[in-house]
């Protein structure tokens, strides 16, 4: 599988998504791994409530999913997406209408 293929439809709803900075950061930063929600807020130096409200709008489109560890809940890319960016080779997301990379050195430093 090349790519998820998303309908016109599907494909403008994700780009709409992450046409926010924030939304756009909070995947580029799950990209590298799995974080619970108060590592967004600390990564990002947003509120608790400001990060939760744009994961909403991420796991709406399909992007992201999260987890319940107890009270926490953590935020991974989505199983399908992160198929799509294993066959890219690389840190990329291929949605089948476009493609959405991100600069191997800038996720480094989310990393850490």
């Amino acid at each position: 599988m090349a790519s998820v293929m998303l309908t016109e439809q599907q494909c403008a709803g994700v780009l709409k998504a992450i046409g926010d900075e924030t939304r756009l950061r909070i995947l580029e930063s799950l990209l590298v791994h799995e974080k619970c929600v108060m590592d967004l807020v600390k990564e990002l130096e947003q509120s608790q409530p400001h990060i939760s409200h744009h994961l909403r709008i991420l796991r709406a489109a399909g992007l992201v999913e999260g987890i319940r560890d107890g009270r926490r809940v953590c935020y991974r890319i989505c199983p399908r997406m992160a198929r799509a960016m294993k066959d890219q080779g690389d840190k990329a997301l291929d949605f089948g209408c476009c493609q959405i990379r991100f600069p191997k050195a800038h996720l480094q430093t989310t990393a850490g």
